[in-house]
């Protein structure tokens, strides 16, 4: 969920640059009259921008209250890229205009910046390569979050014949300058008449085009009483007269640049843009991480990723984030209170990805590249390498997958294995393949394993009888409660556990089993319960985010995966003091030993994973370990616990990682950098790798566009945007072989019904 306490500015965390050049490329406008209460968190969010060149003119409208007048004094004093000037009061079109006369002659954007609202720290950062490689484009704006007196975010598909009739944009956006005086600025000197509004309607008729930037780049704050926004609505009946008359001067439709968009089509890929300032951060005695992941949202790899960079000693280490897939990253908000993060998908075109981590690396002084289950980030690997042979880079593996790509990640990186110094992964079964299958090398790749938050996870903080009650279980008194928490999905085999269940039914009738979750099989799950009249014995809770609520009211836990790295859930499980039974897949016997729990033989292969006939010799050996622990559940609980805080703590995985980061920079393998070096020979050809890779993802990354898009807007727009590769077919087979092969792509291992179902968005 999102939360609108964490806005920008709470906090000033300047970053101090090297300084070299002075000039400003982009000029802020601030309209001041008589200051307000939270002036002091716009300063923030300016000061703590990743972007250096910038001035700030704050434009005095007249100002009368002497302490205002004072405030004004002390916040010219903070920079010297501050200044403060003053003039009679003239209204707030008026006094923007004003300040954007004072820019600095070499300055190449205005962004508009009212003394009450924020900017996110990456704003201007973004927005000047968004317009940099879009010179294309008159202004750039992002998503808003409408914060304090009303919370809602506002993301608008921008439509220019739509924009006549309703503002689906805001004041605050980086306007290319020579495009803000050739339609001579705000012009209007009426107050209170959306004069943003009708700035945009003036560069619409010129034929002008924005950038919208798929971030929450911008917080407008609602205040009820005395905003510019408030007069404008009381002023209605004028405002819309001028709107109208200059919406009619709009004859053509204007098409947006909006983000994320497939936008690759066989380009040259840019490694640097010489239209954007080059610049870097004063040295420090941190040791500075460029971090590779896909995205930001609910999972055990990204929870992985979320604990890595939360718990990381920030005395020490400096983590910088950048993600390669289009996606509603809703623990976005929660990495970014840990690290600077870049999504390059939301204001970027692929063809200047590489620029810009060549960029990142060159800004923030990268000493160590880290990627994480980025299958683009393995393809920048080479090039990286052959780019800064010195830079140690280092991947994490959390399983084979035999049904993606041959192995997946695990394939991806040994691919590249002359690149890395280091891999890491999170069981010992996934190292021996690593080594025995993929023939790396053994001291190249070690295992860290992932652990949990047994201070969150801990049982004592938690009474079973209210998660009872709070939950509405009530057939649960003088029963065994099994639990059955994951994604119902093929490859945690949910039929299989029916097949547990009305085997287990026939022995035993003293226990109730609770599913939470959803997925693609959870309706079929349902449907089987009642064939085999389970009710009784079942209660299906859907998703709910407290799991350990559930590990804690559970005398213990299935898994019946048919593919895991070494699972969250039995980490989980096992911190609650609730034993586990599980199949043998990853490294689950590696946490999950004869005292906590027991392992069943999977007697399944991946490529079958979609049959739901399963040898009835497995189903029977669920069905005793789960009579064995019930049977001597006091041993097993008292166990389940100290197992995990004996070895298997987030505390303990981020201390290793620590480790290995730190050995990993300070004992440099020569082979490595060697290898750069002869990699740098033949760099066409490791930029032709990063080539392939996006044209063979044109497909996934089109369906993941359409995704995020589709859960922004509807279905129709959506689709409607330009890429450039017609993914969205007519005839009913071509949609149905286009699902099957997206659907292995992206490890959807539902019905090729609910697939279909997904992207026809029925």
């Amino acid at each position: 969920m999102f939360n609108y306490q964490l806005h920008p500015g709470r906090k000033r965390q300047m970053i101090e640059f090297e300084e070299n050049e002075t000039k400003p490329e982009i000029t802020i406008i601030t309209a001041y009259y008589n200051g307000n209460q939270y002036i002091d968190e716009t300063i923030n969010s300016v000061l703590n921008q990743t972007f250096p060149y910038w001035e700030w003119i704050i434009v005095n409208d007249g100002s009368t209250k002497e302490e205002a007048i004072n405030k004004l004094k002390e916040i010219e004093n903070l920079d010297k890229r501050i200044k403060v000037v003053s003039k009679e009061n003239s209204g707030l079109a008026a006094t923007r205009d004003y300040g954007a006369n004072l820019a600095d002659k070499n300055s190449k954007y205005f962004l508009f910046l009212d003394d009450d609202d924020l900017i996110h720290k990456t704003y201007l950062e973004c927005a000047y390569w968004t317009m940099q490689t879009n010179q294309e484009a008159a202004w750039a704006y992002t998503d808003v979050v409408n914060f304090e007196g009303a919370e809602f975010k506002w993301i608008k598909w921008f439509d220019s014949e739509k924009e006549k009739k309703e503002n689906l944009l805001v004041a605050t956006a980086l306007i290319r300058k020579e495009d803000f005086f050739e339609v001579n600025g705000y012009e209007l000197r009426e107050k209170a008449v959306n004069e943003d509004w009708n700035l945009w309607l003036k560069l619409l008729a010129k034929g002008k085009k924005p950038v919208r930037m798929n971030l929450d780049g911008f917080w407008y704050r609602r205040k009820k009483q005395g905003s510019e926004l408030q007069r404008s609505q009381e002023n209605k009946k004028r405002a819309l007269e001028i709107i109208k008359k200059t919406g009619e001067q709009v004859k053509e439709k204007v098409e947006a640049i909006q983000y994320p968009k497939q936008d690759y089509t066989w380009e040259e890929i840019q490694e640097e843009w010489e239209q954007c300032r080059k610049y870097q951060i004063k040295q420090n005695q941190k040791i500075n991480i460029l971090m590779i992941i896909p995205w930001m949202v609910t999972g055990g790899a990204d929870k992985f990723n979320l604990d890595l960079v939360t718990r990381i000693d920030k005395k020490r280490f400096n983590i910088i984030i950048v993600t390669t897939q289009p996606s509603i990253n809703t623990w976005k908000q929660q990495f970014e209170e840990q690290a600077t993060v870049y999504d390059l998908t939301t204001f970027l075109n692929k063809k200047y990805w590489l620029a810009f981590i060549n960029h990142l690396i060159r800004q923030y002084r990268i000493d160590l590249i880290f990627n994480t289950n980025s299958y683009i980030g393995y393809s920048m690997l080479p090039y990286l390498k052959a780019k800064y042979p010195e830079i140690p880079i280092m991947d994490y593996v959390h399983m084979e997958e035999w049904y993606n790509r041959a192995g997946g990640y695990s394939r991806d990186s040994s691919m590249v294995a002359s690149c890395l110094d280091k891999t890491l992964v999170c069981n010992k079964n996934s190292e021996k393949i690593l080594v025995d299958y993929f023939k790396r090398k053994q001291e190249e790749v070690k295992t860290v394993y992932i652990g949990v938050d047994e201070k969150i996870f801990n049982p004592e903080l938690y009474n079973k009888e209210e998660i009872l009650k709070e939950l509405q279980i009530e057939n649960a008194q003088n029963r065994y409660i099994l639990s059955y928490i994951c994604r119902i999905d093929l490859q945690k085999r949910p039929m299989l556990l029916v097949e547990i269940l009305k085997k287990l039914v026939e022995k035993r009738k003293d226990f109730l089993c609770v599913i939470a979750g959803d997925g693609p099989l959870l309706n079929k799950v349902k449907t089987e319960i009642k064939r085999f009249e389970l009710t009784q014995n079942v209660v299906i809770l859907g998703n709910l985010s407290q799991t350990a609520k559930i590990y804690k009211i559970s005398d213990l836990s299935i898994n019946c995966s048919i593919k895991e790295g070494l699972a969250l859930t039995s980490y989980e499980s096992l911190a609650m003091g609730t034993p586990v039974v599980s199949s043998n897949v990853g490294g689950q016997a590696e946490l999950i030993n004869n005292e906590v729990g027991e392992v069943v033989p999977c007697m399944q292969k991946e490529t079958e994973i979609n049959n739901f006939k399963y040898q009835q010799e497995e189903v029977n050996s669920y069905v005793e370990a789960i009579d064995k622990i019930l049977n001597n559940l006091d041993q097993y609980k008292e166990n389940a616990r100290k197992r995990i805080i004996n070895g298997f703590t987030i505390d303990q995985m981020v201390t290793n990682m620590e480790k290995e980061f730190e050995e990993v920079i300070n004992h440099k393998n020569q082979e490595k950098v060697e290898n750069g070096k002869a990699l740098a020979r033949v760099m066409d050809v490791t930029k032709e790798l990063l080539v392939k890779s996006f044209v063979t993802m044109l497909g996934e990354y089109e369906w993941l566009c359409g995704q995020v898009n589709a859960e922004y807007f509807d279905r129709t727009i959506a689709n409607s945007y330009d890429s450039g590769y017609d993914y969205f077919e007519t005839t009913r087979g071509k949609i149905r072989l286009k699902a099957i092969s997206i659907a292995k792509k992206l490890h959807l291992y539902g019905t090729i019904k609910s697939i279909l179902k997904k992207i026809r968005g029925n």
